[in-house]
């Protein structure tokens, strides 16, 4: 079967960081397709459960049921599935979040939306975060571009929301890549670790962050700090006119 080499995406170009060398085979036909996603489907799970290293391409083509003959239509190692892998869920990730952003949202709503999707889809690949987290020595183009890309589209965001007025000026790269880490951890501890919460009341969580910050409003922290003050010098006194008698 004549095949043609897949072309990096389009943000691969914008990072700073080198683009991989994913260098998968389109296939041509339907079947062909259906070939190559039961192989990446397979890749997932033989690296999530074992590892880039203890994975084996005999592995992968066992769990998806082709012959061995099918993997080297598509790829040539395994460290090429590997980049191809952690590219298909990098945009996967997209995808979700694209899905959940379809229809135009006020600026917090939007992250809210985004990390509800992001959360549900880690509960259901949570393999996704070994996978990536492995890509760091495997392949660290691969591991740059993803998060690099994830948080310039936070960023987008945010900019988008100072320009409309919902959120405020200054906002930046910095900004992008702390709520970032915020969901990547929250993913890491709700989404793997456990299944503690749904997405909606932890995405709630951590919009209300974003939209209050953890510090005390109008004061109230100072008040309670002042009261418990002025308690303890009523009592001192207390003790003070006790002495006296």
């Amino acid at each position: 079967m004549t095949t043609d080499s897949a072309k990096p995406s389009p943000s691969a170009h914008r990072d700073s960081a080198p683009e991989p060398a994913i260098s998968a085979k389109v296939p041509r036909t339907e079947r062909g397709r259906r070939t190559l996603r039961k192989l990446l489907d397979a890749a997932a799970i033989e690296f999530g459960e074992r590892g880039f290293h203890e994975a084996s391409i005999t592995g992968i083509t066992t769990r998806a049921g082709t012959a061995l003959g099918s993997f080297y239509t598509y790829f040539d190692s395994k460290d090429e599935i590997f980049r191809a892998l952690v590219d298909d869920l990098s945009g996967k990730v997209r995808h979700a979040a694209r899905e959940a952003l379809e229809e135009p949202l006020p600026a917090l709503d939007a992250e809210k939306a985004a990390l509800t999707a992001f959360l549900r889809f880690a509960r259901e690949h949570k393999e996704i975060y070994r996978i990536i987290d492995e890509s760091e020595f495997v392949d660290p183009a691969s591991f740059r571009i993803h998060y690099e890309s994830t948080a310039r589209r936070i960023r987008e965001r945010l900019t988008e929301g100072a320009r409309k007025g919902e959120l405020r000026e200054g906002l930046g790269e910095a900004h992008a890549w702390a709520i970032m880490g915020m969901n990547v951890f929250l993913g890491l501890r709700y989404a793997v670790w456990s299944n503690d919460g749904t997405p909606e009341e932890l995405a709630d969580l951590a919009n209300s962050i974003l939209r209050e910050g953890i510090m005390a409003r109008d004061g109230a922290g100072q008040d309670e700090a002042s009261q418990d003050e002025g308690s303890q010098d009523e009592g001192g006194q207390d003790e003070g006119g006790q002495d006296e008698d």
